[in-house]
């Protein structure tokens, strides 16, 4: 079986050391051992740990020098260092999640909840590296400038869910004297009243021996809309095989030992940040790929969405035993009219016509900017005779007014020219290779030279083959 993922280990004392890599190693994970912080970045970077599992106090320093190391270092990105603080030490439980480690646990600790925690963060670290590789290293450079601040929102929408609501009333009282969070307070049984407004940014829930509590957590981590939802959960006391099995359902960080507004709070703010940072990466990520697709003048999708639309018509048409259609049209004598009313002009006749080609095109199919003045327009699941009432439309659509410029006397006239070639029904798959599609482009882009040469402003067929 393979290795998990790698995990350093932080502590001065070796049988300390041991027993965490006996547990460790036994569920596949590498674990790498360090002692101190002398050497720690060139063991870092050697090692690039997945995770860090520090010693609160270390021979030369503390868990949060650990956290500042890892920070410092762009490769660690997103890499958890979770703090082992002594037992029946709330204080210094406080203290690491103060100093913002991602977490802390209280030595000695069962494998049970050891393992569920390191799953828990895993999975977010394994989350946090997707974002990166898809929003940071895309070829078509999807990301934010690196220093880009991600800023969390002055004041989160925080749910409060709890078993009774004399409960709700007192943990929102006690939370709502420390923190400018937005609160609300409902029992459990009521998670409609949690979900009919505006979705949370985190809910701090209750949990109990009772299943409902632990298929509650499942149900909100399995909804789209919650599935960002920080959720912070809160036991009555120690029971590290039900903190374990809600570390295992999505729950984000676990308060054992009852309900400490302090802790929850320093949770929350923690929990709060990392889900910003990570909506927007995806906004980011969102933005990029609609930008891959759209092109930036004329709002309509470009040639790379053009020819990934078309092979799918091609394929759905073709299954469906259906014709489908392609056309290039070319805005006639564009060129003059850059040289006569600048590129500004130009750019104003491009964004007009393709707001027109686009109305007129509705949802007959998609249309497409793929080059200075050329569009590409495909139609699934459509005869000749259909796509060419269409084409001529589209001539109407530009011709029949003229363009209104800026600082010109009088509207200008536009034409369009257009090729299309059409399939029938019983094309079948070569079509649908690539060299096919590229065929049935070539044949549209010679209708369209053939509608310039007779004299423009008019739409030509070529004949397909099949």
């Amino acid at each position: 079986m393979a290795v998990q993922g790698t995990i350093l280990v932080l502590d001065g004392t070796s049988t300390n050391r041991i027993m965490l890599k006996v547990q460790l190693t036994a569920a596949w994970y590498h674990v790498v051992q360090g002692e101190r912080l002398q050497g720690l970045a060139g063991l870092l970077r050697r090692a690039k740990p997945d995770l860090v599992l520090t010693s609160q106090t270390l021979p030369d320093g503390t868990a949060a020098d650990v956290k500042r190391l890892v920070q410092a270092d762009p490769d660690l990105i997103g890499v958890p260092v979770v703090a082992i603080a002594p037992q029946n030490d709330k204080a210094a439980r406080l203290k690491a999640l103060a100093d913002g480690l991602d977490d802390v646990l209280v030595h000695p600790f069962k494998d049970t909840f050891l393992l569920a925690r390191v799953r828990s963060l895993l999975r977010a670290r394994a989350e946090t590296q997707d974002l990166h590789v898809e929003s940071g290293s895309h070829p078509m450079g999807f990301a934010e400038p690196g220093t880009a601040p991600f800023m969390p929102p002055k004041a989160a929408r925080v749910a409060i869910l709890t078993q009774s609501a004399r409960t709700g009333t007192l943990w929102q009282n006690a939370l709502s004297k420390r923190t400018r969070h937005s609160l609300s307070a409902h029992t459990s049984t009521n998670l409609h009243g949690v979900l009919s407004g505006p979705v949370p940014d985190a809910i701090i829930f209750e949990i109990s021996t009772n299943p409902s509590s632990l298929n509650l957590l499942a149900d909100l981590k399995s909804r789209s809309t919650t599935r960002h939802t920080v959720l912070i959960g809160v036991l009555g006391e120690e029971n590290a095989a039900l903190a374990s099995e809600a570390l295992d359902r999505g729950a984000d960080a676990i308060c054992m030992d009852g309900f400490c507004a302090e802790e929850a709070l320093l949770r929350l703010d923690s929990q709060i940040k990392r889900k910003t940072r990570l909506d927007q990466m995806r906004a980011s990520l969102r933005r990029g790929l609609v930008d891959s697709w759209v092109d930036p003048l004329t709002g309509l999708h470009n040639r790379r969405y053009a020819m990934r639309a078309m092979d799918q018509i091609a394929h759905q048409s073709t299954r469906a035993g259906k014709g489908f259609a392609v056309m290039l049209a070319d805005l006639d004598y564009f060129k003059a009219i850059n040289d006569k009313f600048g590129h500004t002009g130009g750019d104003l006749v491009l964004t007009e016509a393709a707001k027109r080609l686009k109305q007129a095109v509705g949802s007959a199919g998609f249309i497409a900017r793929i080059g200075g003045e050329e569009f590409m327009i495909g139609l699934s699941q459509t005869t000749q005779a259909q796509a060419l009432k269409l084409a001529r439309s589209l001539c109407d659509c530009i011709r029949r007014e003229p363009f209104d410029l800026p600082d010109t006397p009088a509207p200008i006239p536009v034409t369009i020219s257009i090729g299309l070639i059409a399939t029938h029904a019983n094309v079948t798959s070569p079509t649908l290779q690539p060299a096919g599609l590229e065929g049935l482009i070539k044949s549209a882009d010679i209708a369209l030279y053939a509608a310039k040469t007779a004299g423009r402003n008019q739409v030509r067929v070529r004949q397909s083959a099949a």
